[in-house]
């Protein structure tokens, strides 16, 4: 049995794929090469290899996270990564996917992950496959979510074609996630659906820097559907971001300014092929030694998933590492 650190890290952010053949894996590869991310070499994530970056990072628990997208794929991915839980109930937790282009199909999944895959929370894309999450047709989703008092995870889709000849993943999953923030805001979706704590990938993208900006604009004659910045501000309570790729002043500050540094939970991004351990491992120092959070916010933060996910913090306390 393995000797967990329960003292360690709560990753909230952390990424999974099915295993794949050779040649699955080289045409996965040949498709981010033609989207302008240039990794040297096909990508597989690895279980062993996830277990053993826990042990040398004194993380002791990650929430798993795929989005494909098909449902079938979809449903496959579920099913899996509730089999790893499984298999090491104190050092992973799922984040059921939900096909949020399909509203019923959605409502569906969220059940079954619940219900069958014993899912701790569920994880969306901030845009699949065209329908946003501030859309109307999502309403019985939230509705079932918010009756539930679940954890959403939003991530942005770092599929998408480059911009500028810069690959998504570097700088545009920013931009994507702010204006998801802010439509769900203009939308009333968080004061809505209070029951729901969403958590936002790397804090937050560009929103927490430019929640300034909507604040005093938003209101204006000139916009549509106006948001009054008290509006806005009364629908931070369960808006959190997590710290992945961006444990960094230029990004931790807005975040704490904007939503309180009570609100920020360990990410790491390990398993997106574009995370090394080199850059997980600069990310996470910079968190504890960047001083944009106190020692004690900065400490605070590490564990602070297990706020949300209190079934995972049980899972943690008592459940044996079963092994393979």
């Amino acid at each position: 049995m393995t000797s967990l650190p329960r003292d360690g890290y709560i990753d909230i952010h952390a990424h999974f794929t099915l295993p794949a053949t050779e040649d699955q894996a080289r045409r996965a590869w040949q498709a981010m090469l033609s989207r302008g991310i240039y990794l040297p070499e096909p990508f597989a994530w690895s279980l062993d290899r996830t277990l053993d970056y826990l042990d040398r990072s004194g993380t002791a628990m990650q929430f798993l996270s795929n989005i494909p997208g098909t449902l079938a794929a979809l449903r496959a991915s579920n099913d899996y990564g509730a089999a790893i839980v499984t298999r090491h109930p104190a050092r992973f937790g799922l984040l059921a996917a939900l096909p949020t282009d399909d509203p019923a199909a959605a409502l569906d999944e969220a059940v079954r992950g619940r219900e069958l895959l014993g899912a701790d929370g569920f994880a969306v894309t901030a845009n699949y496959h065209g329908a946003h999450l501030g859309d109307d047709a999502l309403l019985p989703l939230w509705e079932q979510l918010d009756a539930w008092g679940s954890v959403v995870f939003v991530h942005p889709d770092a599929r998408r074609p480059p911009t500028l000849d810069h690959p998504a993943p570097l700088y545009e999953v920013a931009f994507e996630t702010a204006r998801t923030v802010f439509d769900m805001l203009f939308r009333k979706v968080f004061a809505q659906f209070p029951g729901i704590k969403f958590v936002f990938a790397h804090c937050g993208g560009a929103f927490p820097a430019l929640a300034g900006r909507v604040s005093l604009l938003g209101n204006e004659s000139w916009v549509p559907h106006g948001l009054p910045a008290r509006d806005l501000e009364d629908q931070l309570e369960t808006i959190y971001v997590d710290t992945a790729a961006t444990a960094f002043p230029s990004s931790l500050l807005p975040a704490a300014a904007t939503l309180g540094a009570d609100h920020i939970v360990y990410g790491s991004d390990w398993g997106a092929p574009c995370t090394t351990v080199d850059t997980a491992e600069k990310n996470r120092h910079s968190l504890q030694h960047c001083a944009a959070l106190t020692a004690a916010e900065a400490a605070a933060v590490r564990r602070r998933a297990l706020d949300l996910f209190p079934l995972a913090a049980r899972r943690l306390g008592t459940a044996p590492d079963r092994g393979e």
